[in-house]
């Protein structure tokens, strides 16, 4: 029931009881109403009998809660949702997001959050803000992944009944020109193949079985020899092999229910594989009691999995070495990729290849590439009616032979083709 007292300056408090909180003290919650000028006694006092009965509604529907601060409701959020339902990656490298939300919005309360306090900060980030290792500007992606943060509080609040409104819905983040992404040239790719057997055969067989599968990193580091059928030249993807801080190196699932795939691979990739597992077999026999047989591929030196970051600095000390760009170890995912497009490759098929969830996904990431792949559908239509050109190629001599002469001399032959340019 809400209780209403008028104060001496003529406006009025209304407070509602919301029960008793962990801590055995009773919890209300409190709304000001000022009367609009002119009105008379009769209509403020219906006016605020009104706002008492709206008021003590919202606090029925939970609107109590939304008065925590932002911080403590996400943190809750972490708890009794993200960690729950999402991957380890995922609710690490959300909580990396906190470092710039917090100090933001964290010391707000939940429910004066306004649309205008985010686009604030969602702005402040792509003028202002700095990546914490490189001091780069932030990307576009990365403001879109703080603001999908946010919103997902806000949304978990309403679903708790808690809030009625998410303010990010009216949120915009700018556009930005979209880069295009860096991937290896067929000359640079002939340079990493020239120079390769001079790495550790492990090496020579990520990068290889990279570039024709189109695997993640984290599924390259999960394969397994159960996942290598030799005598179909197939290989299965089945798990990845993740890393957080918290939990170091372990196996998780891929990262959505297409990404487990089956690939076909060329003889010489399959013989590279029994090249590869000769030796580590060797290398395993020679440590003996030492050797950690978890039957992955790629290994530290006693058979633990390998760590996520050592193919990434190895191909940038491989490409320092032999003297061409490192464009990061996604990009050879990328290369497989645009390797099927501009062989023609339909998108449904190269979405099924890279493992992604949905089509649009592959039509997102590499849209640019199919674009200029159908560019050439002009000349593959050319190609096809060739005969086209035979028949205007005689026509052509025709006309020039039965209008050889015509002309007196040359500048009249001069004046009429430039009235043919220019519509004379």
């Amino acid at each position: 029931m809400a209780t209403i007292r008028k104060r001496p300056n003529g406006t009025y408090e209304i407070k509602v009881s919301c029960g008793y909180g962990v801590d055995g003290k009773q919890r209300n919650q409190y709304k000001s109403y000022k009367p609009e000028p002119g009105m008379t006694p009769r209509q403020i006092e219906k006016e605020v009998q009104r706002q008492a009965i709206l008021f003590e509604e919202d606090c029925k529907r939970g609107q109590i809660t939304a008065a925590v601060k932002f911080e403590t409701f996400a943190e809750q959020w972490f708890e009794e949702y993200a960690k729950v339902n999402l991957r380890s990656t995922s609710y690490s490298r959300m909580k990396q997001l906190t470092k710039r939300i917090y100090p933001a919005l964290g010391h707000k309360r939940l429910d004066k959050i306004t649309s205008r306090d985010i686009q604030k900060f969602v702005t402040d980030l792509l003028i202002n803000g700095k990546n914490m290792n490189n001091g780069k500007p932030l990307s576009r992606k990365t403001a879109v992944h703080h603001l999908s943060l946010i919103s997902d509080v806000f949304s978990y609040a309403i679903r708790m009944g808690m809030l009625t409104d998410n303010p990010c819905r009216r949120v915009v983040v700018p556009k930005s020109e979209q880069e295009e992404k860096q991937i290896y040239t067929l000359d640079e790719v002939k340079t990493l193949y020239e120079h390769l057997r001079d790495e550790p055969m492990k090496y020579q067989v990520y990068l290889l079985l990279s570039i024709y599968s189109g695997f993640r990193r984290s599924e390259m580091l999960g394969l397994e020899w159960k996942d290598i059928d030799f005598e179909n030249s197939l290989i299965h993807v089945r798990r990845t092999s993740q890393y957080t801080k918290e939990k170091g190196i372990y196996t998780d699932t891929t990262k959505t229910r297409k990404s487990k795939r089956v690939s076909k691979f060329p003889p010489s990739i399959m013989n590279l594989l029994k090249q590869f597992k000769t030796e580590q077999d060797k290398e395993a026999k020679q440590l003996g009691t030492k050797w950690e047989d978890h039957d992955r591929l790629f290994t530290k030196w006693n058979g633990a999995p390998m760590n996520p970051q050592t193919p990434f600095e190895w191909l940038q000390g491989y490409c320092e070495r032999i003297g061409i760009p490192f464009r990061n170890i996604h990009s050879l995912r990328h290369l497989h990729a645009s390797l099927l497009i501009f062989e023609g490759v339909d998108v449904v098929a190269v979405s099924a290849d890279m493992g992604h969830s949905v089509v649009g996904t592959t039509l997102n990431l590499y849209s640019h590439m199919f674009q200029e792949a159908r560019a050439r559908n002009c000349d593959a239509i050319s190609n096809a009616l060739s005969f086209t050109n035979e028949v205007k190629a005689k026509e052509e001599k025709h006309s020039e032979d039965s209008t050889e002469g015509t002309y007196e001399d040359e500048d009249e032959q001069e004046e009429e083709q430039f009235g043919q340019v220019f519509g004379a």
